[in-house]
């Protein structure tokens, strides 16, 4: 007797670099998308953030060389692959910026996962002018940000001009917010 399903020859075995070669396309798909929509003054890195080569390392010692050397004003919106509120806070955050028309350095920064696993959630941040994932034990990566830090994402650090810093976890209130970018 006769099966009405029939199976179909097995797909052909691609290698591990042709499958790494199109995931990074499938991701890069929507970024070149939204990188071409005018949402925030932004520099030549937004559209950058589309290779693994994009994301860089963030451990103990990235936020005291940030402190350092960061372009002022910058905002770093610290965020976890499952943080549902996240990518709404970001974009609250961008649309901020965007309305005060300051040139603003938006970071975000991946804690949970690293390279292609970060590279997957870019599209969620798409506009960032620079895109980090934790590198190296979480707590004290995060203990080297903030001790008080309750491991609660989004938390956002907004870096102001005159070297003023400010936390939040959620997005930051319109009072913050005016008193960061006047």
């Amino acid at each position: 007797m006769k099966s009405r399903f029939e199976l179909s020859p097995a797909p052909p075995a691609w290698s591990r670099s042709t499958r790494r070669g199109v995931l990074l396309a499938a991701a890069a798909v929507p970024l070149l998308a939204w990188s071409n929509s005018p949402v925030a003054p932004v520099n030549s890195a937004q559209a950058a953030i589309n290779t693994v080569a994009s994301v860089a390392d963030f451990d103990e010692s990235t936020w005291g060389q940030v402190l350092k050397s960061s372009p002022r004003p910058a905002a770093y919106v610290f965020t976890t692959s499952y943080c549902p509120t996240c990518p709404d806070a970001f974009h609250k955050l961008q649309t901020f910026i965007a309305a005060s028309r300051q040139k603003v350095e938006l970071a975000a920064v991946m804690m949970d996962v690293q390279g292609e696993r970060a590279l997957a959630h870019a599209h969620h941040f798409a506009g960032a002018t620079r895109f980090y994932a934790f590198d190296g034990f979480e707590p004290a990566i995060r203990q080297s940000v903030d001790p008080k830090w309750p491991n609660v994402t989004p938390y956002i650090v907004l870096l102001g001009r005159n070297g003023s810093v400010q936390r939040s976890i959620g997005p930051p209130d319109a009072r913050m917010l005016k008193k960061w970018l006047p």
